[in-house]
């Protein structure tokens, strides 16, 4: 057992679920700052330990141990200073998979600033959106022209940002080196207070159903949330080296690349790589004898598709799935053809891992697991009582008895929307599940509409919109259509405007989807369009997207 977690836990050995389910306790630290408290801590300990493995599709690797981490953290840190960031100051980090969102990520939390983490996938208009909500203040880039140029027209509109920080290849003109900054910087000296407990230290934007993106925000606690995620879900030690598949623009690289990770002391893997495919993966997990990986479903769907007797594979041990639910036979195929049983989890950026398939527990496919003992999880019917066995109910998650450490601090900037998600000291997840006899839950579905495509969160209100934009269009309704590779996929039914209803056709499908993507980012984008003459409406004009979803089901 590594030092480290046992600062954190009251228990680290369990021999069963109930001992689990009674034992498990975070110790909570005043001022807890995962940099200095983890990261720094194993520096200090063991700094030969290898913390990060980074490779690219280009054959370029680096091996980041503890001691040359905390190093390079603390110039970081100490440019970033130098530029002015400080306390609370809001820093957006378009990374992908590049190792300088680690080394951001951990100097922005010694700098107690707020972490802002964005897909390379958002367009300008994205970018001013979230400029304007929360008033960040740099953005951290990599130096490719389509981000750098969509950075460029946002900041533009966007006076709160006073810096932008390219990583590379590219400097373009008015944008700051990283590399060179970081080199001349002088290391960041710890003061004597950082933060506390309940300062800011992450921002997501997350999708509404009826509305624009959501800030969860979360403080420097969350990071101990997470504890569970990696040594209790992945259930990782020291000797593993652990691949979660996610990009780190999304909620899941911090729970698969980050956090729970370095509490368990386990190495991450990272690939960078530019497009997915399957037969890479296979071969870095091979190549690099990765023991532990984590990615949605839709990730194993490819990969069974593979002929996997081709791949040595004896080195991986652990599998782990999250981010959609998860169709029993791609559980049954890859347990077939790996012997590795996948667990499921369930959680969502507002929380941590809430349901998991933990080690104690035998695996049943197609099903979350049950409640992490972190978290007071109970089904709740739409006449508020708690769900019965096999009864459908909301997922919910009890705080009477206070706010849950990994539980988010509320949306910034909207009581009202916090107010309505978490009130009488439950926080509704907008989630649909049922608990079977042995206290399984089954994953049904949302309860309001968004769509879960290849791991992502898809709002149709965001879609909606951008279709609107389109001249040809007078109304449109965003709905998910069952996919057997992404689990949903995005339709869009039309009402095309009175001049361009002879048009409608493939090449208007074409059309109309070509400028969604240039609109919005180009993932949201329907892959499947019908033209209709009018929508199913309520008798209140709202449109009834229950009833599209169950004719497309017939």
């Amino acid at each position: 057992m590594n030092r480290i977690v046992e600062r954190f836990l009251e228990q680290t050995e369990f021999k069963d679920y109930d001992d689990f389910k009674n034992h498990y306790r975070v110790k909570i630290p005043k001022n807890f700052n995962f940099a200095y408290d983890v990261v720094d801590a194993y520096a200090a300990e063991s700094p030969e330990k290898l913390a990060i493995c980074w490779t690219n599709d280009q054959g370029e690797h680096i091996d980041f141990t503890y001691g040359r981490l905390k190093e390079l953290t603390d110039k970081t840190a100490g440019y970033l200073h130098e530029l002015g960031i400080g306390k609370g100051d809001m820093v957006m980090l378009i990374l992908k998979r590049r190792y300088e969102w680690w080394l951001c990520m951990i100097a922005l939390c010694k700098l107690g600033a707020v972490a802002i983490p964005a897909t390379h996938l958002l367009t300008d208009e994205d970018i001013v959106y979230r400029c304007h909500r929360a008033d960040i203040k740099a953005i951290v880039a990599e130096g490719n022209d389509v981000i750098t140029g969509h950075v460029d027209k946002a900041v533009a509109k966007s006076p709160s940002v006073e810096r932008k920080i390219s990583i590379g290849p590219k400097v373009p003109e008015g944008w700051l080196d990283f590399h060179e900054g970081i080199e001349s910087a002088s290391p960041y000296v710890k003061p004597e207070h950082v933060n506390e407990n309940g300062d800011m230290m992450l921002l997501y934007f997350t999708s509404g159903t009826t509305g624009e993106p959501k800030m969860v925000a979360h403080d420097f606690t969350y990071a101990l949330g997470h504890i569970s995620t990696g040594f209790i879900w992945h259930h990782l030690k020291p000797d593993d080296l652990h691949l979660t598949i996610a990009d780190t623009g999304w909620g899941k690289a911090v729970w698969g690349k980050l956090y729970g990770q370095m509490f368990s002391g386990a190495t991450v893997f990272v690939y960078d790589h530019e497009k997915f495919t399957p037969s890479d993966i296979l071969d870095m997990i091979v190549k690099y004898k990765v023991t532990s990986l984590c990615a949605p479903p839709t990730i194993f769907r490819f990969l069974i598709k593979e002929d996997l007797s081709k791949y040595d594979l004896s080195c991986l041990k652990k599998c782990t799935i999250a981010g959609e639910a998860l169709n029993p036979s791609v559980y049954n195929e890859f347990y077939k053809l790996t012997g590795i049983k996948l667990r499921e989890g369930f959680g969502q950026t507002e929380t941590t891992c809430a349901l998991m398939t933990n080690p104690w527990i035998e695996p049943k496919p197609g099903s979350m697991g049950l409640p992490s003992p972190q978290y007071d999880v109970d089904l709740l019917t739409s006449d508020g009582r708690s769900a019965e066995v096999g009864e459908q109910g909301e997922i919910i998650i009890r705080t009477d008895k206070g706010k849950p450490v990994g539980l988010f601090s509320g949306y910034y900037r909207d009581e009202e929307l916090t107010r309505e998600a978490w009130h009488d000291n439950i926080y509704h997840t907008g989630d649909l599940a049922w608990r079977d006899e042995d206290g399984y839950y089954w994953y049904v579905g949302r309860n309001d509409d968004v769509i879960k495509s290849s791991g992502y969160r898809i709002g149709p209100f965001e879609v909606e919109s951008a279709v609107m934009t389109h001249p040809a269009v007078v109304e449109c309704a965003i709905t998910g259509v069952p996919d057997p590779i992404r689990g949903q996929i995005v339709k869009a039914t039309i009402v095309l405007a009175k001049d361009w209803k002879d048009k409608a056709g493939e090449a208007l499908m074409k059309e109309i989807q070509n400028h969604v993507k240039s609109v919005t980012a180009p993932y949201k984008y329907p892959r499947v369009i019908e033209f209709v003459d009018e929508l199913p409406k309520t008798i209140s004009g709202k449109i009834r997207r229950v009833e599209i979803r169950a004719k497309d089901r017939g």
